[in-house]
């Protein structure tokens, strides 16, 4: 399922997500906290040209994702049974760091696994989204706090943060 957002531009108000981008085969889900302005600006998840997701997905994939258009990489994505959403639904927030999250509306994980069982894993886009980790390993998904592609994590090179990713999806892909 791809669909667009019911969302607003606007940083004043309420701030509405993306939907979650599944399909009948995702057994791998990647969360990131909330989208940025790039994000919202565009309707698209990681659409800030600095964030790394695109590449560090890519070089984990051994798939070029970053030259296609954005509906060929969700498709991409969803080939190697790996979907995409966020942990909050809503949110109040100012610019697109994690820090400026106010007022967090949680998605509604019981959906998502009531109407898709072949979901185990799930891998957490950075620290503000992997504090939903242990609630999930808790209720038995496997999960793991992948470093930021965010492009205001530059504690790790990009170099780092790929061997981290790789290793977490490659075992996923096969699946």
């Amino acid at each position: 399922m791809i669909a667009q957002p019911s969302s607003t531009k606007s940083n004043s108000t309420l701030l509405q997500g993306f939907p979650p981008v599944v399909n009948a085969d995702t057994h791998t889900l990647i969360l990131g906290s909330f989208p940025g302005v790039a994000s919202l600006d565009a309707t698209q998840y990681y659409a800030h040209k600095q964030n790394q997701f695109w590449r560090l997905v890519s070089a984990s994939l051994g798939s070029d994702l970053v030259e296609l258009d954005y509906e060929q990489r969700l498709q991409v994505l969803l080939a190697h049974g790996i979907g995409l959403w966020d942990v909050f639904h809503s949110c109040a927030r100012t610019g697109s760091l994690d820090s400026a999250i106010r007022n967090g509306k949680l998605n509604d994980f019981s959906m998502l696994q009531a109407s898709h069982p072949t979901l185990r894993k799930l891998y957490f886009n950075g620290q503000t989204a992997g504090k939903m980790a242990a609630y999930f390993s808790e209720r038995g998904y496997v999960t793991a706090i992948l470093p930021s592609s965010s492009p205001a994590y530059a504690i790790r090179s990009f170099e780092e943060k790929l061997q981290v990713w790789r290793s977490e999806l490659r075992p996923a892909i096969s699946l």
